[in-house]
């Protein structure tokens, strides 16, 4: 007759208690003892709850635990609606940056300017087709970079209105350094502002590539900003 793990596991116990020992009554009622409490050292390991299930907070924000039935669901979802359209946002929010930047090669006359501007652009050229390629493979919409120029457009948070770029457009010299370091500190804080704004809602920021991605923007810009600050605070402003 075959014994199941539990009855296997109590012979093993009291062999490793009697081995080649002389069967006293002590070491008989040890090993008893230890035969009376395995069932319940393996119900209490039973009933042990499993661990926490940790959802990452935003860049700065502490992580919080979240039900396991609710775990299951986003790993369904994979994305949502909130990703695909910060993705969408973000396109013409880092097109318009590097429209910034273009002006940089015409109307400024400090190095250090061009170097800011050529980090800049590469790194959101960069992630412009990567957000691009995110959209296609999802079959989701890719919009236009330039869409922000139609009439009636809405503009994602620290972009720059008609006015406002047409006032970079006319400066130059010094002028136009303190009026570019002003507004992409705006833009970049618009930016970091649409991060805060994506993790905060429900279920969004939870695709991998979307998390790695909005988690850099948070850091990249934020960093950017601190250093645009000193350069303007430099500039006498």
């Amino acid at each position: 007759m075959s014994r199941g793990p539990r009855s296997q596991s109590r012979c093993i116990l009291v062999v490793l208690i009697l081995r080649g020992k002389h069967v006293t009554s002590r070491r008989l009622a040890v090993a008893v003892a230890a035969l009376l409490a395995l069932p319940a050292v393996q119900a209490a390991a039973q009933e042990e709850p499993p661990p926490p299930i940790i959802k990452p907070g935003a860049p700065g924000q502490p992580s919080t635990v979240i039900e396991a039935a609710k775990a299951t669901d986003l790993s369904k979802v994979g994305y949502t609606r909130a990703d695909v359209e910060f993705m969408q946002g973000m396109i013409g929010h880092h097109a318009q940056a590097i429209e910034m930047v273009d002006l940089l090669k015409t109307r400024t006359a400090s190095d250090d300017m061009r170097k800011l501007g050529q980090r800049i652009e590469i790194s959101q050229r960069d992630e412009i087709r990567m957000m691009k390629e995110w959209l296609t493979a999802r079959g989701q919409a890719v919009p236009d970079e330039h869409a922000h120029h139609m009439p009636g457009a809405t503009l994602m948070p620290g972009m720059l209105t008609a006015d406002e770029m047409a006032k970079l457009g006319a400066a130059k010299g010094v002028a136009f350094d303190r009026l570019f370091l002003e507004l992409m500190i705006k833009h970049h804080m618009g930016a970091v502002a649409m991060v805060q704004q994506l993790f905060a809602t429900e279920g969004a920021g939870q695709d991998g590539e979307i998390f790695a991605f909005a988690s850099d923007v948070d850091a990249d810009q934020a960093m950017e900003i601190r250093r645009m600050a000193i350069m303007l605070k430099e500039l006498g402003r």
